[in-house]
């Protein structure tokens, strides 16, 4: 057993409730309760399609069609920084290695393995996080392919790595989980408290942070109590290096409350400047899924092969929570362990906010995959669009205080430095504009659409430079 010393204490009754500016309450619609069991499921195909990339710079397949392989085995990776490699999430045999329908209704470069029903595994040998060095902690998070499970799956070996002269002074657990539906954050915490503290824990030490929280919504903090009776479990560690300050902050239930701009003015008072990213204000920021994923990594060497999700929405004849091996295609969970008693009109991957509707269920679970919704009609917008009366809800509504209502005029008449100016760059895309427009304006699909031609843009005049440069200009 591993134990790691805590000081810990709140008073529930006593305890504030933080917030931020903006946001909206769009309707909960939490239908899976965090007390329920969150069951391991299998593709009745006994196969996975698994993507090469899931989260940094692009990887490489290292097996080829005819290998066999081992649940844990590398199987793709590339030597960039920005890189996290992949693992086989089943043992069995390298069917193909070819494009496959995956999230964002991208083809993407998927390794199909075909079960052999042995399980067999082959994880890194357990490693000490309060006795390894720096170098090895960083390392052993690379190795394990952790990426942020909220959704970004941003490599977490590099949030792990702030410039040297950064001082970390919080982290922060992520179980805001606003989205609506998405459920699987509160049951992670609920069944598996012990791994996120760790986790916690073991990520302070890593960024030398003195301070851990877990934020969590009001309308979770029936999970409180399982926390504060595990932490107080939780005995000294010898090997430990001195006692880490964790505690646990409710934050307003409210729509974006788990954006990373959000959480860190609600739990630090710290805003993170335009463009910048947590550590510029002390801050480090993971998911409770990711947390999870790195006490595994350390504790019993387990990469991240699987995936805990919420599958819901009002088709659904059971929503519930599910923990499946990354490559498991939907379709493949239909209808051995996902039914239906109603039409579905639409499929989404991820959260009704912003989440990617998906043309059909054949696409298979990723390191990021949070939630798959199966929508009635009853549940989907389709109010067709109408004038902006510029009535400035959507100034009021916006997160990051900016003027969508601008933003769109400028992209509308194509001018993208007039959009930068308003906001463009540092949009989130969390939908809030979109959801209080009387107009149903669809204002976040335009920027989304406008951010793409200012990637354009910028690598064109990337490229016009290095050009400029090879050819000896200025």
């Amino acid at each position: 057993m591993y134990l790691i010393f805590i000081s810990f204490s709140f008073t529930i009754s006593a305890m504030s409730i933080k917030t931020f500016k903006g946001g909206i309450h769009p309707p909960e619609m939490k239908l899976v309760s965090a007390q329920a069991e969150v069951k391991y499921v299998s593709p009745h195909t006994h196969s996975v399609w698994i993507p090469v990339t899931q989260g940094g710079a692009p990887n490489t397949p290292i097996v080829k069609v005819g290998d066999s392989v081992v649940r844990g085995q590398k199987i793709a990776e590339s030597e960039a920084y920005m890189s996290c490699p992949v693992h086989a999430s089943i043992s069995g045999v390298v069917k193909k290695i070819e494009p496959h329908l995956a999230s964002g209704n991208a083809e993407k470069l998927c390794i199909l393995i075909e079960g052999d029903g042995s399980n067999t595994e082959a994880f890194m040998a357990p490693l000490d996080p309060f006795t390894c060095t720096h170098e090895e902690a960083i390392a052993r998070v690379h190795d394990a392919g952790i990426v942020g499970m909220g959704g970004a799956a941003f490599p977490a070996h590099v949030k792990l790595s702030p410039p040297k002269d950064v001082k970390i002074d919080y982290v922060i657990a992520n179980a805001a989980e606003c989205e609506p539906y998405l459920c699987i954050d509160a049951a992670t915490l609920y069944s598996k408290a012990f791994d996120v503290i760790d986790g916690l824990a073991i990520t302070m030490r890593i960024t030398n942070a003195s301070k851990g929280v877990i934020a969590l919504e009001e309308n979770k903090k029936d999970v409180l109590p399982i926390i504060e009776d595990t932490i107080k479990k939780i005995k000294s560690n010898p090997v430990a290096k001195g006692a880490y300050d964790i505690s646990v902050q409710l934050c307003k239930t409210k729509y974006p409350q788990g954006g990373e701009k959000n959480i860190t003015v609600a739990i630090a008072g710290r805003e993170i400047p335009a463009g910048g990213l947590p550590f510029q204000v002390g801050c480090i920021v993971h998911n409770v899924g990711t947390l999870k994923a790195i006490s595994e990594a350390f504790r019993i060497g387990k990469p991240l092969i699987d995936r805990p999700l919420t599958i819901s929405g009002g088709a659904c004849e059971r929503p519930q929570n599910i923990f499946a091996p990354i490559g498991t295609c939907l379709s493949d969970l239909i209808p051995s362990e996902i039914t239906f008693n109603k039409g579905i009109a639409k499929i989404l991957s991820g959260g009704p906010m912003m989440g990617v509707a998906m043309n059909n269920a054949d696409f298979p679970i990723e390191k990021n995959t949070s939630g798959v919704l199966f929508l009635t009609q009853d549940e989907i917008d389709v109010d067709e669009e109408d004038t902006c009366i510029s009535c400035g809800r959507c100034i009021k509504a916006c997160s990051c205080r900016l003027a969508p209502v601008l933003m769109i005029q400028a992209i509308e008449r194509n001018n993208l430095d007039e959009a930068v100016r308003c906001g463009l760059r540092d949009c989130v895309l969390c939908g809030s504009c979109a959801f209080v427009c009387p107009g149903r304006i669809k204002l976040t699909q335009r920027f989304k659409l406008g951010k793409e031609l200012l990637r354009l843009k910028d690598a064109k005049e990337r490229a016009k430079k290095e050009a400029m440069k090879a050819q000896g200009g200025v």
